[in-house]
């Protein structure tokens, strides 16, 4: 069911002059998210940094499986027409959004940046692009919809106990809020160690050891952003604890509480209660999105976890057009992990995407610019999409789909058949 409520497009306010300064000395200094992610680096707590940026396995090898495989694809352009330049604009579940390019859910980003989910709530409520808020937030639904009304879409993750009393009492939280979209991640059946946090000194049950309290000392900034917005906690899942607890007892509620895969009946559990665009997160195999469609979920988001959950996987990119094969627009497809520009946002397009959606990289804006950076990353991603769509002689994100393309690295539909016996 597609909700087709704020469809008109919502245009940003138009910059005054001092933005639109401050928007050309951002963008001489960091012209790419990459330019932002070095600077994050100098800036941010080292575990921090490391939180934010790191993935499963000893080196990384899913994160860069994911950005070879985006910088793989290769889009031919088409020449001898007039082209103005064109709009970025989509059409994502009924509502016209900025560009087909928003903002992934995040688990703890106050660790990364603390009042992370308030900054990027606001940005893309400015920018008209989605705004994805994680469970594992600082902030509620509720406050998370006040910030960003016409943009929000929520994330949830499998609580069970007690016949999903917690999980359903989200979803019906959501809905009374005004979240836009839905979201179940099923692609975390277990939590999978990422050495790059271990070796920073983050240990599980989250706490503010005295050497992460020395690391934090030495980056101002994220300091003063502490201080503003206080220690991160799990908000969302605070009437359900009971009482004031320690981040430790949260976190151990968090281990009791949740855990494993929605499983496709619990899936449908969920979607006879939520009443709008219902996605389901973390699909990889064209069967998973068939059984998703079957059960009447009008969203799939493609995706690997960004790389942090086992090295293994296929990048969401190579398997994105198999999926959309399958689908043949039965459903919106969003794509995640990996996406780092506007131009990867043309390729997920291209390949059968509806939009992509970036993680990381907003957090890295964060780390190098504060408040200031998810606007800057918006805007740079918008007008590269721009510029790709006009260098490829296409008037629309719509005419994306028509361009002639290389994807070496695609599955067929034949590559998931089950090994011969």
């Amino acid at each position: 069911m597609d909700d087709t409520s704020g469809s008109a497009i919502k245009k940003p306010a138009p910059l005054s002059a001092a933005e639109q300064e401050e928007r050309l000395a951002l963008t001489r200094a960091f012209p790419t998210s990459h330019d932002l992610r070095r600077r994050a680096q100098k800036l941010m707590p080292n575990f921090a940094f490391e939180y934010m940026d790191g993935g499963a396995g000893g080196h990384d090898n899913g994160i860069d499986r994911n950005w070879k495989a985006l910088d793989a694809v290769e889009l031919v352009p088409r020449y001898g027409k007039v082209v103005e330049p064109p709009s970025a604009t989509a059409r994502i579940f009924g509502q016209t959004y900025s560009a087909p390019i928003g903002i992934a859910p995040v688990g703890g980003p106050g660790t990364a940046y603390p009042g992370a989910e308030r900054y990027l709530a606001r940005a893309a409520q400015k920018a008209n692009v989605p705004y994805t808020l994680g469970l594992l937030s600082g902030i509620d639904v509720e406050e998370g919809v006040q910030l960003a009304p016409d943009v929000l879409w929520y994330q949830l993750y499998r609580f069970s106990r007690d016949n999903h009393k917690i999980g359903l009492d989200l979803t019906r939280r959501a809905q009374a809020a005004g979240a836009k979209v839905l979201m179940l991640t099923i692609d975390t059946p277990i939590r999978t160690t990422r050495p790059r946090e271990v070796r920073s000194g983050i240990v599980n049950p989250f706490r503010l050891t005295m050497r992460l309290r020395q690391d934090a000392l030495m980056s101002p900034r994220w300091l003063s952003s502490l201080r503003r917005n206080g220690v991160p906690r799990f908000t969302a899942l605070k009437p359900y604890m009971g009482g004031n607890l320690s981040l430790a007892e949260q976190a151990a509620f968090i281990r009791r509480e949740q855990g494993g895969a929605f499983t496709w009946d619990e899936v449908k559990l969920y979607r006879d209660v939520w009443k709008g665009p219902l996605m389901v997160k973390g699909i990889l195999h064209p069967a998973d999105a068939e059984k998703a469609v079957e059960i009447g979920c009008e969203g799939i988001l493609v995706s690997n976890h960004g790389g942090r959950q086992i090295e293994a996987l296929p990048s969401s990119i190579d398997v994105l057009p198999a999926i959309a094969k399958q689908v043949k627009g039965r459903a919106t497809l969003v794509l995640d992990s990996g996406v780092r520009s506007g131009i990867d946002a043309a390729r997920a397009v291209a390949l059968g995407a509806d939009a992509a959606l970036a993680g990381k990289s907003f957090l890295w804006a964060l780390g190098a610019l504060g408040e200031r950076g998810p606007a800057h990353l918006i805007h740079l991603y918008t007008e590269e999409l721009r510029s790709t769509l006009g260098v490829l002689g296409c008037l629309n994100v719509d005419e994306l789909r028509d361009v002639p393309r290389r994807h070496p690295g695609a599955y067929q539909l034949k590559d998931f058949d089950p090994p011969a016996k």
